[in-house]
Order: structure tokens, then C-alpha cells, then sequence
């Protein structure tokens, strides 16, 4: 076959999958962690590269007794992988893994002391003794990084598996007593930074699930915005639609064709400004202006057969409390058509506050704010430093609001 030949042939063969970059996979499988797995991923790490090098050191120090130095490579590697299973450093460890890891990870460093201390008691020779105490006492550090660390009564079983490592492995009590002092010391160390580890690892999923809640709250508290600017726009509205609808229904069946037009066209554009609003609520940029809404007041109750008289100046409320004014006249105004039969109502307006009173009101009750918007209203006073006061006097109904008086903020100076 000539190179043609295979040329064509080579040709023929189906293509494969493309190769995935391994950089960029780890990449972007370390991007999609969370900050808690991350730093959960690096502690884990940190603490098997610990054990690694304890284990390292250990077998280094006692190259010259094999079956020493295989003992501490066979510990050190079931403390790696019982480090690994530890729920608090690791959430996707295999159920397997979870389920042998610690056993091996408890077992090994037990059957190793076991032999060492056995070792160290019956040993005639010098070697063989120095051998199977550092071994012992490797083992010890390794079960206390890997095992002890995480146990209920850390500090309990630290003494315990101290007094008898100085005891099991000394030749004397006083030796005992020094080896018992350095394992505890050390082992000690090794716990406290655990401890401090994990601890730190809580405080990142605290923080995190803080974080979590919080942006949760934000979104439950722009919903309740929106609710409210919702129904104060549809409210207001639908209010005015609703009687200027059945003024020219009344008007048109006494005859009086041109008025119920007219009234008729107020309607039409009132439905084409409350499209207008509402697409500016859902876009986020709707205001209010006060001397608007003074004046939608006087038409929309002078329509439903009530005469607003205002007192005042919408000029000598603060520019701070300007668009909460407004809202409180919106809401007011809306109120009055809907919950009275008000013939008259008096609107007064100053720099230390404002308030709305109308007479008609015989069901005026506390049960009223709930169903009229009065809840949201204070909400919106409360978050300017402003309070809601409401007043049932007979047949009237009074809404007053007060805030602190802002010379700085006063038009004019």
C-alpha cells in the first residue's frame, strides 16, 4: 500500500471526540465551587498534606527498620483517608468511603501501637526498643491529627491515649511521665489548630447561609415594594375610574349626553395614564409629584359628590417628605371613595406635618388600616422618620402625619 493509499484510507476513518482540556476542566470545576468548598477543598488538602509529611518523616527516621517504616506508611495512609471521610472537611466523599474509612482509620493506628508497645516491652536489644517507641509515637501523632481531632471529647482522649503512650513506651515512670508531657503537648498543638480549623469552616457557612438569607430578605422585601406601589397605583385607579364611570352612567341616563362624554373621556384617559404608571412601575423609574396629586385629589372627590378644601401650601412641606406626602394623598384620597360616603374633606398641609380628615365614615376602625393600604403607608412614613396617627371622631375620619421638622430642607432657604 502506498502512501496514497493510506492517505485515503486514513481519511475515511470516523472522527472522534474532540479532546477536552484538562486545564480548562479544572478550571472551571474550580470557578462553579462555592466559597465555603473552597476553603472546606483547601483545609482538607492542608491537613492530608500534614499527615503526609508526618508520615513522611516518620518513615524517613526509621528507613533502617523496614517493618517500622512500613507500619508508619501503612498508618499514614489510613489517616489520609479517614482525614478524607471527616464530614465537617468533606461532603463528596463515596458512601463506601464514609463507611470503611474511619473503622480503618481507628483499627490501623490501634493495631499499630498494639505491636509497637509490645515491641518496646520485650525487646533485648537497643535498636529494636528505640525503633518500636518512635514508632509508637509517630503512630500516636497520626491517630491524633487524623482521628482524635474530631472526636466528641477531644481533649479526654488526648490525655488517655497520651498517659498511655509515656507509660506503654517508657522505660521508667520518670521517662514516662516526660514522654506522657511531650505526646500531650504536641498532640495538644495539633488538636487546638484543628479545633480553630473547623471553627473557621463554620464561620464561612455561617456566613454564606447569612449571605444566603439576606439576599432571600431582599427579595421578599421587593416584593412587598412592589406590592404596595402596586396597589397604591392600581388603587387609585381603579377608584377613580370606578366613579367617574358611574357619574356618567347617571348623567347619561338624566339626559345630559355632553357631560357623560365627558366624563366618559376622563375615563379613557385615566385608563391610559394608569397604563403608563404601570409600566413605569414594572420599569422601576415611576415617581410622584405632590401638587399632582393635590389636584387628581380635588377632581377625583369633587367627581365622587365630595368637596376637598386644602389648607396650606404643598410648598411648605419639607423636599424631603415631598413624595411621601404625595403618597399619603394618593392613599388618603383613594380611602375616602372607597370606605365613606364623605361630602366634605379638609386637606392641610405644613412643614411639620400633614393630614387629611373627611366626614362620611361610619365603619371607621382600626380594621380599616388593614384593608385599605394604611399598612403600607406607615411602612413607607417609617422608613423617612415619619409616624401615622389615625383618628375616628363620630361619623369622621382623620389621618395625620408628622415628621420632624428640616429647616435645612425648606424651599425658600
Amino acid at each position: 500500500m502506498d502512501r496514497a493509499d493510506a492517505r485515503r484510507d486514513r481519511d475515511k476513518l470516523p472522527v472522534g471526540r474532540p479532546q477536552v482540556n484538562p486545564v480548562v476542566s479544572v478550571t472551571s470545576w474550580w470557578r462553579e465551587l462555592s466559597a465555603p468548598d473552597k476553603f472546606r477543598l483547601y483545609t482538607l488538602l492542608t491537613l492530608q498534606g500534614a499527615t503526609a509529611v508526618v508520615a513522611v518523616v516518620a518513615a524517613i527516621a526509621a528507613i533502617d527498620v523496614r517493618w517500622s517504616a512500613a507500619m508508619i506508611a501503612v498508618v499514614g495512609i489510613a489517616a489520609i483517608v479517614a482525614i478524607q471521610a471527616q464530614p465537617e472537611l468533606s461532603s463528596w466523599s463515596p458512601k463506601i468511603l464514609r463507611r470503611w474509612a474511619l473503622p480503618i482509620g481507628i483499627g490501623a493506628p490501634i493495631i499499630a501501637w498494639t505491636i509497637c508497645a509490645t515491641v518496646a516491652n520485650r525487646a533485648t536489644d537497643d535498636a529494636t526498643l528505640d525503633a518500636a517507641r518512635t514508632t509508637g509515637t509517630y503512630v500516636t501523632l497520626l491517630a491524633t491529627l487524623s482521628v482524635v481531632s474530631f472526636t466528641r471529647h477531644t481533649w479526654w482522649v488526648l490525655a488517655a491515649i497520651s498517659i498511655a503512650t509515656g507509660f506503654g513506651f517508657g522505660s521508667t515512670v520518670t521517662a514516662g511521665v516526660q514522654l506522657t508531657a511531650v505526646i500531650f503537648a504536641t498532640g495538644g498543638f495539633i488538636v487546638l489548630t484543628t479545633l480553630l480549623t473547623l471553627w473557621g469552616l463554620k464561620v464561612v457557612d455561617e456566613l454564606e447561609r447569612t449571605k444566603t438569607v439576606e439576599a432571600r430578605l431582599q427579595v421578599a422585601e421587593e416584593r412587598l415594594r412592589f406590592a404596595r406601589d402596586l396597589h397604591d397605583v392600581v388603587g387609585r385607579s381603579f377608584s377613580s375610574i370606578a366613579v367617574k364611570s358611574e357619574l356618567a352612567a347617571t348623567l347619561s341616563r338624566a339626559g345630559a349626553a355632553e357631560r357623560a362624554t365627558a366624563e366618559i373621556d376622563e375615563v379613557k384617559a385615566l385608563a391610559v395614564e394608569s397604563m403608563d404608571q404601570m409600566r413605569e412601575l414594572v420599569r422601576g423609574y415611576r415617581g410622584i409629584d405632590l401638587e399632582s396629586e393635590v389636584a387628581g385629589a380635588r377632581s377625583l372627590l369633587a367627581a365622587a359628590g365630595c368637596d376637598l378644601v386644602v389648607e396650606g401650601d404643598p410648598a411648605k412641606v419639607p423636599t424631603a417628605f415631598h413624595e411621601v406626602a404625595a403618597w399619603v394623598v394618593r392613599e388618603g384620597t383613594t380611602n375616602i371613595v372607597k370606605h365613606s360616603a364623605a361630602t366634605s374633606a379638609t386637606l392641610t398641609l405644613g412643614d411639620g406635618g400633614m393630614s387629611l380628615r373627611n366626614n362620611g365614615a361610619p365603619d371607621a376602625s382600626p380594621a380599616t388600616d388593614e384593608r385599605s393600604g394604611l399598612v403600607g403607608l406607615a411602612e413607607r412614613l417609617a422608613a423617612v422618620g415619619a409616624r401615622l396617627d389615625t383618628t375616628v371622631t363620630g361619623d369622621g375620619f382623620k389621618l395625620e402625619i408628622l415628621w420632624e421638622k428640616d429647616d435645612s430642607s425648606t424651599p425658600g432657604r
